[in-house]
């Protein structure tokens, strides 16, 4: 299946990093966000990427398109121009980088690639969001609950630590980032099938995937639940990232490569 990837927002959350680069490039552990996201996939198979871009989108244009060079210990000799690749560690990654607008809303970028996945199912998710989802796993239970959109949903935690306490105010305990027990959110990491084309509407542009067409499919039905009791991390803050290069260098539960 190809992967389509949410990669145009501003990331203003994390406005340190996002000013400088597109939020999907942020690097950890050396690496774009974005590369890890896609390594997940490619760790079950999946190598073929559409990258839906946006702001600063000509800086991933870039990485890519030079993906050989950033990627291998080259002599370059600046006499004749020749190189010498000393070592290669390029991914078999086949990457269509589309400039989806800058301004436009996520429903509206997943119209504008359609055209590139072609009439077969597909997966989708952003590029600011890493897990240890099982992507087989993932694609078996759509294929059995036949529905139009699969999407993964993980169990929210807090950002703040919580007290528990009596009535007369004595605390009992501290736990920090706790699971909300019972509560679910859209972690991303869907499988779509072509018939998601009949959810965009013409003013899509405008329109957060994450609202009317997600709205409109579950009033139909047509949406699923997959879910994920594993790791999940999104980047969000400059702590976000800071926790996600921490893991990296310590446990990076994400890493199936």
């Amino acid at each position: 299946m190809k992967v389509v990837i949410f990669a145009g927002g501003r990331g203003t959350r994390i406005a340190e990093e996002s000013v400088l680069r597109p939020k999907p490039m942020i690097e950890i552990g050396g690496k774009p966000i974005l590369w890890h996201i896609m390594k997940t996939y490619a760790a079950y198979g999946h190598n073929e990427f559409i990258i839906c871009l946006g702001y600063k989108g000509s800086m991933i244009k870039e990485y890519f398109a030079n993906y050989f060079i950033h990627n291998a210990d080259i002599t370059v000799d600046l006499a004749t121009g020749e190189k010498i690749v000393h070592k290669n560690s390029a991914e078999p990654f086949k990457v269509s980088l589309i400039d989806t607008g800058l301004d436009t809303m996520t429903a509206g970028r997943l119209k504008r690639v359609l055209p590139y996945i072609g009439n077969e199912p597909f997966m989708l998710t952003y590029g600011d969001g890493v897990a240890d989802v099982n992507i087989n796993q993932l694609v078996d239970f759509h294929r059995a609950h036949k529905k139009i959109c699969t999407m993964t949903a993980i169990q929210a935690t807090s950002r703040f630590g919580v007290i528990t306490m009596e009535d007369n105010g004595i605390i009992n305990s501290f736990e920090e980032k706790p699971a909300d027990s019972g509560t679910w959110i859209n972690g991303g990491f869907f499988v779509l099938e072509p018939s998601i084309a009949a959810y965009l509407k013409d003013d899509a542009d405008d329109m957060m995937w994450e609202r009317q067409p997600m709205n409109d499919l579950a009033k139909n039905g047509e949406i699923v639940a997959y879910r994920h009791h594993g790791f999940w991390k999104c980047m969000d803050t400059l702590r976000d990232k800071e926790d996600l290069e921490h893991l990296w260098q310590t446990h990076p539960q994400w890493k199936k490569w």
